[in-house]
């Protein structure tokens, strides 16, 4: 793929780069710089272009917390018990 090239990206990340292009320009900023931040803004949301395929479940920010907690609990206990 070309440098440049927005090929990869999905027709909802297009859009929404179009509008934000759209409010930088409408606050003044030039187009260059307009286009060079909303697909800043894109990649940095969405991880880039395209993505193939996954794998498998993602974990939640909530699950994610939970498993924190209770590792930190775990981990308090076996220092209670080692005393």
């Amino acid at each position: 793929m070309p440098r440049g090239s927005k090929d990869k990206y999905t027709d909802k990340q297009k859009r929404k780069a179009e509008h934000i292009e759209e409010s930088y320009e409408e606050k003044g900023v030039s187009e260059g710089e307009a286009e060079r931040r909303a697909w800043a803004t894109v990649n940095k949301q969405s991880g880039g272009g395209e993505k193939k395929g996954g794998s498998g479940r993602k974990k939640s920010a909530s699950s994610k917390e939970a498993a924190r907690k209770s590792s930190a609990k775990t981990a308090a206990k076996t220092r209670a018990k080692s005393r």
